[in-house]
């Protein structure tokens, strides 16, 4: 069955490139980004692992782990990983599932029979997961589009932000942009509630600068 927005997540115990993983204790009380690929040595997933390796600090100051998941085996990740530290210029430093049985691809739901990576491959998606075991985000990309990390990064500002304050984020949020008030929130609460200012757009559009700046 597919995972949906607010499920808990299946815990799993599965071979990495760092050793066995429970997935719940090692995620302990962190977010996680889950991020899977059709197979080792292939050119796309080179270049994006390298580029978590070389963001990861920005993971670690929202309180993130991230962890990659390919349905070829341990010795073979370890491999991979060296040819990504040499092209890419990075040391990876997370872990790579290794799910050979496709216990964790069929948990998650990361194979798609008819995608052009065929019925067996994972295909390249991306779970962002609370610290409360809760799927807060999915993404699905085919094998030719490369990932876009720094959308990750942006998705995790807002959903950490909304969780703590009444507010949402409107297209092209940012860091440090402006917010909108959630609906449910009367103006007049609202201007209390948010002494930075309130800008009525329209009754149902209030706009407010980011809280926690």
């Amino acid at each position: 069955m597919a995972l949906r927005l607010g499920d808990t997540v299946p815990n799993f115990t599965q071979d990495s490139s760092e050793g066995t993983i429970n997935f719940y204790d090692w995620a302990g009380d962190s977010w996680v980004v889950l991020f899977s690929h059709p197979a080792d040595y292939t050119p796309v997933c080179t270049t994006e692992l390298g580029q978590v390796a070389k963001i990861k600090p920005e993971f670690d100051k929202r309180n993130v782990k991230v962890i990659a998941l390919s349905v070829d085996d341990a010795e073979s990740h370890k491999g991979w990983i060296s040819d990504i530290n040499e092209t890419q210029a990075c040391s990876v430093n997370y872990p790579i599932l290794a799910d050979g049985d496709k216990k964790v691809s069929e948990l998650y739901d990361m194979i798609h029979p008819n995608s052009s990576t065929g019925s067996t491959l994972t295909v390249r998606s991306v779970f962002i997961i609370d610290n409360n075991k809760k799927l807060r985000l999915t993404f699905t990309y085919p094998a030719s589009t490369g990932r876009n990390f720094d959308e990750l990064l942006r998705v995790i500002d807002s959903l950490q932000l909304t969780d703590n304050y009444s507010v949402a984020t409107p297209a092209n949020w940012v860091d440090g942009n402006d917010c909108v008030v959630v609906p449910s929130i009367p103006t007049d609460q609202a201007r209390e509630k948010f002494p930075k200012g309130v800008t009525e757009v329209k009754p149902y559009l209030r706009m407010t600068p980011q809280p926690n700046k």
